[in-house]
């Protein structure tokens, strides 16, 4: 009988320490760094939409986004940018609709919120676009600006949606855009260079939001 506990106990100590392996090991981060006239902006890529992170991952290391504009740009907004029409356009054309050739499927996800700094992809509007299909390369990062508890409650409620204390703190604090939620996929954050979005949020736009000045930007992948 002794030896039989034993035999049992050795099984459960490696089962555990198994376990806890598996626990501590870190999962890769998929980091990046978007360069502008204005500054670098860091962040990185949510596992938890594995789809937008592997496309926007592609993309960089195809150099797709270097030398392309931020072509839209709304203060206390967002700043939009990944078209490749925009490479190389003449001042005053219309930009916005170019891509890949193809889009991402929607990857929803009620921990990833629209928080400043957020980055995700847009899309076609829903008459078009049902199933919120994401554009294959054209993203956002957002600006933003800040609401209280009560109003995001009440827009919470309106939209179906409950935020956690850390969520609204953020919305409190940061600021964001939480109407988008759940509608458009969040899929990364910029952790350093938030003061460089507020920088392109503020540049003269003309027609279409697209700013006067053209603002290049190039993306790169980074350890």
């Amino acid at each position: 009988m002794k030896k039989g506990w034993i035999f049992i106990l050795i099984g459960c100590m490696i089962f555990n320490i198994s376990a806890m392996s598996q626990k501590t090991t870190k999962e890769k981060v998929t980091k990046f760094v978007i360069h502008t006239s204005y500054g670098d902006m860091k962040g990185y890529l949510y596992n938890e939409t594995p789809q937008h992170r592997d496309n926007f991952a592609k993309l960089v290391k195809e150099g797709f986004f270097n030398d392309l504009l931020f072509h839209r740009v709304i203060s206390g907004f967002m700043i939009q940018g990944g078209d490749p029409n925009s490479r190389n356009a003449k001042p005053g054309i219309a930009l916005g609709s170019g891509g890949p050739g193809y889009t991402v499927p929607a990857e929803f996800n009620n921990t990833l919120i629209h928080k400043k700094g957020a980055l995700a992809a847009a899309r076609q509007a829903d008459e078009v676009n049902p199933k919120k299909a994401s554009s294959g390369s054209q993203f956002y990062i957002v600006q933003g600006k800040t609401y209280s508890e009560g109003q995001l409650n009440g827009m919470a409620s309106q939209m179906g949606l409950t935020y956690t204390n850390a969520q609204k703190e953020a919305y409190a604090t940061l600021g964001g855009t939480p109407f988008l939620d759940m509608n458009y996929t969040v899929f990364g954050e910029i952790t350093d260079g938030l003061d460089v979005i507020d920088k392109i949020s503020a540049v003269q736009k003309g027609a279409g939001d697209r700013p006067v000045q053209d603002l290049k930007m190039t993306v790169e992948l980074i350890d």
